[in-house]
């Protein structure tokens, strides 16, 4: 199976990123992939509740949306749009952080809204409240595809391996982590997260990302990390995009899945156990 990781800078402009990324689906079509997947908040990246509030759309009339499923049916491809940010039905006033699997037929066959909120201090200069403008979510969600079965989660969501569990034991070959991952914790953590839930779970992990620095019309500016990553079952890093936008393609065997996991059947050793 071919995929294409899409990585990105996008602004705060929805129409500029999605002429983007219509260009990037463009090139990993002609390149034979049969998917291709978007970074987490692909139509816009702002600190600016005011900004989003103008610039965004509900997922029934999204523009952004609609023109990633006209893509997919024009090209034929499978697309993970990684996440777009979308506002929430009343009463909800916060946004939703939500990843879109799209058929080659245009259909919308998965959305999956962010569970774990990005509520942290990293540093006295870097502090997040990512629950302040987005709401979570509440359920774990399988993708069908004719290609395989895809568990979804979203950058955050990474450092929760419960989540990951449950889904490969629900069926899972391939998880999705599409992010938008903090510069002061990325060097650190990125990689050898995506290494552990692949190991854990015998499934390739395929994490398309934000990258460098996001212009804003308004508000702070932000800066991600890059290096999108294909992980193998076994761990092995297949693919490491760097710091640089573009699509990247690479090849997996889901063969692998099954050998990983005969080799070590982790995942049905689960013992009940009390305490602590």
């Amino acid at each position: 199976m071919r995929i294409a990781v899409l990585q990105m800078t996008s602004s705060d402009d929805p129409g500029e990123n999605l002429d983007t990324v219509r260009q990037m689906l463009r090139d990993a079509a002609g390149q034979g992939a049969q998917i291709a997947l978007t970074p987490e908040v692909t139509n816009c990246v702002s600190s600016s509740r005011a900004h989003q509030n103008a610039v965004l759309h509900p997922e029934d009339s999204d523009p952004f949306l609609a023109a990633l499923r006209n893509e997919a049916r024009a090209l034929g491809i499978w697309v993970l749009a990684g996440s777009l940010a979308v506002k929430s039905p009343a009463p909800e006033t916060r946004f939703a952080n939500r990843s879109f699997m799209i058929s080659p037929q245009g259909e919308i066959t998965a959305r999956y809204d962010k569970l774990h909120m990005f509520d942290v201090q990293v540093s006295p200069e870097e502090t997040w409240r990512e629950s302040d403008g987005f709401a979570p979510g509440d359920t774990a969600v399988l993708a069908q595809t004719d290609l395989a079965t895809f568990g979804m989660a979203i950058c955050y969501d990474l450092r929760f391996a419960y989540l990951f569990r449950k889904l490969a034991q629900a069926g899972a070959q391939i998880l999705t982590v599409p992010a938008a991952f903090s510069p002061g914790t990325g060097p650190a953590h990125w990689q050898p997260l995506l290494q552990a839930r692949a190991i854990e779970t015998g499934c390739f992990v395929l994490a398309p990302a934000q990258t460098g620095h996001h212009a804003a019309s308004t508000g702070k500016r932000r800066r991600t990390h890059g290096h999108s990553l294909v992980v193998a079952p076994w761990g092995e890093v297949l693919l490491d995009a760097g710091t640089k936008p573009g699509v990247f393609i690479a090849d997996l065997d889901l063969s692998q899945v099954e050998e990983a996991r005969h080799k070590v059947p982790a995942l049905t050793h689960d013992r009940a156990f009390e305490g602590p």
